[in-house]
């Protein structure tokens, strides 16, 4: 889906539970009277960050609270699945607001929880986040992959010697935002059944699980 202005983003944040909106680091995004979490000393947003939030919302709220986390894509490990556990009973005033540049970067847990925006005019089909234009292609190559091409893929992927989990990872979400995207264009329902599957396969990859065996399983 699609916004205009980042003016809309409090009132469309205030029909969603969660909601994340895709925007240029550079574009200032302002919620009067929101709860902001953002990176302090570290360049990630900390599990002890998250935990003290959630302690704030723990009463019930009588009137709209909004809770801007910014860059979304520093949410990660630890510090998202004591997030994930927030989003289970945030109650109806709650309303967080997930601002990142990078969606990709974004876990997929979270995605599959939230509404995704784009603002309109940074949109476009063709600019990815990732700037590899190798990792883009092999990601194009895995969604459009059947059968025996998708093991061929996964065996040339899970060859990589160095980070081959991280590197399976990147390929996975680079081409989640390229479906994310399609299916925001075209609106076909199959697109929403593969990002499903990829989905799937992103996380249990990143759970440890065997790379190969999730890759064709998965997507299959």
């Amino acid at each position: 889906m699609f916004f205009d202005s980042v003016s809309e983003i409090a009132k469309i944040a205030g029909r969603c539970g969660t909601s994340i909106f895709v925007v240029p680091d550079s574009v200032d995004v302002e919620i009067k009277n929101a709860l902001v979490l953002q990176p302090e000393e570290k360049s990630v947003i900390t599990i002890e960050q998250v935990r003290q939030m959630l302690g704030k919302l723990s009463t019930k709220q009588t009137q709209d609270v909004f809770v801007v986390i910014r860059p979304a894509d520093l949410l990660k490990e630890a510090a998202a699945s004591a997030f994930l556990k927030g989003l289970e009973e945030p109650g109806k005033k709650v309303h967080f607001v997930l601002i990142t540049a990078n969606i990709s970067q974004i876990l997929p847990t979270i995605l599959s929880r939230a509404e995704v925006y784009f603002l309109n005019q940074e949109f476009r089909v063709d600019k990815i986040a990732c700037d590899d234009e190798k990792v883009k292609a092999l990601a194009k190559r895995l969604i459009a992959a059947r059968g025996a091409e998708l093991v061929a893929l996964a065996d040339e992927m899970n060859k990589k010697k160095d980070d081959k989990r991280e590197y399976a990872l990147l390929v996975l979400g680079v081409a989640i935002e390229m479906l994310y995207k399609g299916y925001l264009i075209n609106q076909k329902p199959a697109l929403l059944n593969k990002i499903e599957k990829f989905l799937a396969a992103y996380e249990n990859i990143s759970l440890m699980g065997h790379i190969k065996l999730h890759l064709v399983a998965d997507l299959c």
